[in-house]
């Protein structure tokens, strides 16, 4: 086989499994326009259409599915024949771009950067940090971070943290000057910090849970941040107002007394953070040792 005609045979079958000349050009690293050039090329040379398209989607014909199903299980043995072979070379290097947000910076990678980059000196991290859901293919990503229940199915995922409970806080000084809320429902008149949430632009609602019963609760107050950092714990110690955050967060700040904990029997666990890259794709050298160092067990 000519390498044009392979280099169009894993164009198609990036664009198939992606359904995205977007995201499929960002797998492969190529033009939108170098991949839509390969598949016509392709399809003129077997005389057959393979892809749908229209404006909004792209799908397999039923001659491309049944393309897809004969040569994708090939060309994935391919991948993993060519990932075994990596874990011979001497030391992974190269860069490995992450897309992570704040809370998980600080909490995940900071404690590693140090142990990382000693064992591995010529890998690069790269590292965006970021609120706002981000597509990793699109974005040019190698993976990224997030809480284990808000990462696609298609995704392949690894636990980097384990599960964590809300806290709703306040200081001593706060609570000298309201009455502790006994249900979610009291905190219709309490101060609240509140968080807006950068992908739809809303305040985000608090979420409690108990004996099965779930509520998502509006609050108000005086302060309104658009991500989580010590800010906001700084301004519940001061006792501007109720913060809700994780309990691994502001561990510290109870345990001396700087804050107190309120509703607890009201509290979710929160999935913990995996990380996640993309399901198809050849995970490098790097990454891999990247997970390996990250890891933790369910």
């Amino acid at each position: 086989m000519r390498a044009n005609e392979l280099a169009e045979l894993t164009a198609f079958i990036a664009v198939a499994e992606e359904r995205s000349f977007r995201r499929a050009a960002a797998r492969l690293n190529l033009t939108p326009s170098t991949l839509s050039h390969s598949l016509r090329s392709l399809e003129t040379r077997l005389g057959v259409r393979l892809l749908n398209r229209t404006t909004r989607t792209v799908s397999p014909t039923e001659a491309g599915q049944a393309l897809l199903d004969q040569i994708g299980p090939a060309f994935a043995s391919v991948d993993r024949a060519v990932e075994g072979v990596n874990a011979f070379s001497a030391r992974p290097h190269g860069t490995v771009r992450l897309n992570v947000p704040r809370m998980a910076a600080a909490l995940i990678l900071a404690p590693l950067f140090r142990r990382f980059t000693q064992a591995y000196p010529e890998v690069t991290l790269e590292v965006a940090v970021n609120d706002a859901f981000v597509d990793i293919v699109s974005g040019g990503f190698d993976a990224g971070i997030r809480l284990g229940d808000s990462i696609r199915q298609d995704m392949s995922a690894v636990r980097v943290s384990a599960d964590f409970r809300a806290a709703i806080v306040g200081s001593p000084d706060y609570f000298a000057r309201h009455p502790p809320p006994r249900q979610p429902q009291d905190l219709r008149d309490h101060l609240c910090i509140g968080r807006r949430e950068i992908s739809s632009g809303g305040l985000y609602r608090w979420e409690f849970e108990k004996d099965g019963k779930s509520l998502a609760m509006p609050v108000t107050g005086p302060l309104v941040v658009d991500t989580f950092d010590t800010l906001l714990i700084t301004a519940a110690v001061e006792g501007i107002g109720l913060l809700y955050a994780a309990d691994i967060l502001v561990a510290k700040e109870l345990a001396d007394g700087r804050l107190i904990r309120v509703l607890e029997d009201w509290s979710p666990t929160v999935p913990g953070f995996h990380l996640y890259y993309p399901g198809r794709r050849h995970v490098s050298a790097a990454l891999r040792a990247l997970i390996e160092m990250i890891r933790v067990e369910s």
